[in-house]
């Protein structure tokens, strides 16, 4: 048999064999890789939008994230509402996750901007509702409180702060049952919802100390006010803002 005929024929066998194309080339949906689709001879990642699910959509073949998608007001950033799948300011306290919307802006639960905003009890104080003070409780108290500063991202007390709250128990033993807020407070840097943390951690652990040192627990109120009373604009100043201010109610 001639060389051409012997060609022909390895051919014809290679075309009944059904040869596979070359990765990503493809003929059909089983040459591309699980959940691939052929299209126009391409394994790609979808056809259209139906192919990627939620929050995703088709472009040139691959799925990617749909800007501002949301499934719920957890997805999207701080202060924002989540409004027909996309984040954006809010004209309704439905697209803020159980919050309140005021003036385009979602309040989590326990913030505020007037005293409606709060529950029954509770007013509101620098954005955030707390407890009002003892009726007939003055501002100043049997002796001074000091604020305590705290490091950069700290919220440990450092050796001078100690010396600082072992002063603040001190006077606290002195004057009987009289209560205390602890505010915690952050320089500017950082988001709204980290320093509102960190605030917390720092009002906690001048409580934790006190409370350890022998102050009744239910004497002492923690709470965040991020970097709301911020006023620093460098290293400097950023020192002044970190801290814990402690006030008689």
């Amino acid at each position: 048999m001639r060389a051409t005929n012997w060609f022909a024929l390895l051919l014809l066998v290679g075309l009944a064999a059904g040869c596979k194309p070359k990765y990503p080339k493809c003929e059909a949906d089983k040459d591309c890789r699980k959940g691939e689709f052929c299209v126009n001879q391409t394994c790609q990642q979808c056809r259209g939008d139906a192919d990627c699910g939620r929050g995703k959509t088709c472009a040139s073949g691959r799925c990617d994230g749909i800007p501002g998608w949301c499934e719920t007001v957890a997805d999207c950033p701080a202060g924002q509402g989540c409004k027909d799948n996309r984040c954006s300011p809010c004209d309704a306290d439905d697209q803020c996750g159980g919050g309140k919307c005021r003036a385009g802006r979602c309040l989590k639960p326990g913030q505020c901007v007037v005293d409606d905003d709060c529950p029954e009890g509770s007013e509101c104080h620098d954005g955030f509702c707390v407890a009002p003070p003892p009726e007939g409780a003055a501002g100043d108290g049997p002796c001074k409180l000091e604020s305590v500063r705290f490091a950069f991202n700290e919220s440990v007390l450092s050796a001078q702060s100690v010396e600082a709250m072992a002063r603040n128990l001190e006077c606290l033993r002195s004057a009987g049952n009289r209560g205390v807020r602890v505010e915690g407070l952050c320089d500017p840097r950082g988001t709204e919802e980290y320093n509102l943390a960190l605030g917390d951690r720092r009002a906690r652990a001048a409580a934790t100390y006190l409370s350890r040192a022998g102050i009744a627990s239910s004497r002492l109120r923690a709470v965040s006010k991020g970097k709301l009373e911020a006023r620093g604009t460098d290293e400097a100043s950023w020192t002044q803002d970190r801290r814990v201010d402690l006030f008689w109610e």
